[in-house]
């Protein structure tokens, strides 16, 4: 039995007729089906899988590669580079190891510009993607960046305050100023730079020919400057057809006690506004040597408005100063190409910088104050006799400043009254040896005199052009007291506006110049730490503030020149 269970009825079974039968009864069965779908699924994963794979290889080389170009392409247009700009580019590449995919940079070199563009083209094989038939990936890359310093309006704001006679801070700033402009005009087409140029100490001084176009109230015969109200600082507005008041000669920020009327000289020590040609701003140039020749004549006097420069600054790349241009260009003060400066902030047409510097800090400022800044004052000066007299409304008299007496009329308009007593002795005992005896006789007369010269009622601004406040304050303390003439010709006739107030100003203009857009540099120079505080909120980052000293002055302008110029991906 056990020999034929080997064996069917048909005979013995072969080894093939059992394997036949066991993928017959697989086929047949419906527990394979799934098997089958894993398999062609888990393929078709590893292939996705593969591409992407692939694909981020390629997408990590890419970037690689572009961005090499970026900083390479940069650092050859850079107008600071020295080396070939072609050189610096391949170098860039051969650190990166990827130079064998590098085209031929093209250079376009011009004044006042540089503009880099360069190819690179990479082949990467595939290690899934070829079973699909793409055995490689080509990642393509070009770049071009330009350095230009394109259209530029500058204010250039310079402290000439006292203190810049010190520790010869003016001659260096001279130097550092020269070779600013220098470099601007060295790396600006022609036609795209303007620079205007503001010293600045207790006030800013503008020249006549640009006065004359300023709408004004008061008048100074000697001096034009303007006072800006605490609204004016919020914004950086300065249209010339808007009316602000004139600086007064008068001085009344210090206690200074000066009188030159008899010598027929206008104060000009001790007063806020200083009028000469070495301190009034220059509007709108782009003629360099001009420009040196004037930083190099600046002159240093006076106490710090940094809130005034800065105004002048902002005021000057505002496009409300437009209207301005244009008469001064029609005076011929200013070339015609200026036209349409300063242009408009959304005209894309200039970047507008200021640049701040100072050695101090805000110090004080002063004002006249109406009524006293116009029409006639109740003071009149005789020039011939040297005599003042003043007009007391309330006693209806003139005060005579020379005698300190009351009069109907000003000393020198009308004849004056003296009753004069004169005397002789007369012999009443005559003897032949001479007198014996002598009596003395008085004689009492009345004699009138036309008074000498003539009296001149002055007007206020008249009256400010010669005397301080101060003296004046004395003179009238002659016949009110002092007390009265502290409060009456001292307190009332000015205002003083002292650090902190000041400081309020000039962040308030400051700010107003960054919202309108301005960059604004601020350089410190020698600066005491309020100095430095103020310059460190006005600039536009802790990047555009420097604090110097010495011969490191250059060193912040070349690098503001340097920081001006535009350098930008243009592709």
């Amino acid at each position: 039995m056990s020999q034929c269970s080997k064996f069917t009825r048909e005979g013995p079974r072969s080894p093939h007729s059992w394997a036949t039968t066991r993928l017959l009864r697989f086929r047949d069965t419906e527990d394979g089906v799934l098997t089958i779908f894993a398999l062609f699924s888990f393929l078709l994963i590893l292939m996705v899988a593969g591409i992407g794979i692939d694909l981020m290889r390629f997408e990590r080389d890419r970037t690689r590669l572009q961005y090499t170009l970026d900083r390479a392409v940069l650092a050859a247009a850079d107008l600071d580079q020295t080396l070939d700009p072609k050189a610096v580019v391949r170098d860039y590449f051969e650190k990166a190891e990827l130079v064998d995919f590098l085209e031929d940079p093209v250079i376009t070199p011009g004044i006042g510009y540089r503009i880099v563009s360069a190819k690179a083209n990479a082949t990467f094989p595939t290690q899934f993607m070829h079973m699909s038939g793409i055995d490689t990936l080509t990642a393509p890359a070009s770049a071009s960046a330009e350095e230009s310093v394109g259209g530029v309006e500058i204010s250039l704001v310079l402290d000439v305050s006292g203190s810049m006679n010190s520790y010869s801070r003016l001659s260096k700033l001279k130097v550092a100023a020269k070779e600013f402009v220098q470099q601007m005009d060295d790396n600006t087409v022609d036609g795209k730079l303007s620079i205007s140029i503001v010293p600045y100490s207790s006030q800013v001084s503008v020249p006549d020919y640009l006065m004359k176009h300023m709408t004004t109230t008061g008048e100074n015969r000697h001096a034009n400057c303007i006072n800006f109200s605490e609204a004016d600082f919020n914004t950086v507005n300065l249209d010339p057809d808007i009316s602000r008041p004139r600086t007064l000669n008068g001085s009344i920020w210090s206690h200074q006690n000066y009188d030159n009327r008899s010598s027929n000289q206008p104060i000009t020590s001790w007063v806020d506004c200083r009028n000469r040609p070495e301190r009034d701003i220059l509007v709108m140039q782009s003629d360099t040597e001009k420009m040196k020749t004037y930083i190099g004549n600046l002159t240093a006097s006076g106490n710090t408005s940094i809130d005034i420069g800065m105004k002048w600054g902002a005021g000057l790349v505002d496009n409300s100063t437009n209207k301005l241009i244009k008469r001064l260009i029609t005076d011929e003060n200013v070339a015609d190409t200026f036209k349409d400066r300063p242009y408009t902030r959304d005209s894309g047409e200039t970047l507008k910088v200021i640049v701040l510097m100072t050695d101090g800090q805000n110090t004080s400022q002063g004002e006249i104050l109406p009524p006293y800044r116009e029409g006639n004052s109740p003071v009149w000066w005789n020039s011939n006799a040297q005599v003042y007299s003043t007009y007391d409304s309330v006693r209806d008299e003139y005060f005579w400043h020379n005698n300190k007496s009351w009069n109907d009329h000003p000393y020198g308009n009308g004849q004056y009254t003296v009753t004069e007593t004169t005397g002789q002795w007369i012999c009443r005992d005559r003897r032949y040896y001479g007198c014996y005896d002598w009596d003395w006789v008085e004689t009492t007369t009345t004699n009138t005199y036309d008074e000498p010269g003539t009296a001149v009622n002055l007007s206020f601004p008249e009256l400010w052009d010669y005397t301080t406040v101060q003296w004046h304050k004395n003179l009238q303390a002659q016949r009110i007291g002092s007390y009265n003439a502290q409060d009456l010709w001292f307190n009332k006739v000015g205002k003083g506006y002292g650090g902190t107030e000041k400081d309020t100003r000039s962040l308030a203009i400051c700010g107003a110049a960054k919202d309108a857009g301005n960059i604004v540099y601020t350089i410190g120079f020698e600066a005491p730490t309020a100095g430095l505080n103020i310059l460190k909120k006005c600039a536009s980052s802790d990047s555009h503030f420097y604090d110097v000293e010495g011969l490191e002055i250059e060193d912040a302008f070349t690098s503001i020149a340097s920081s001006i110029r535009k350098l930008r991906l243009t592709q």
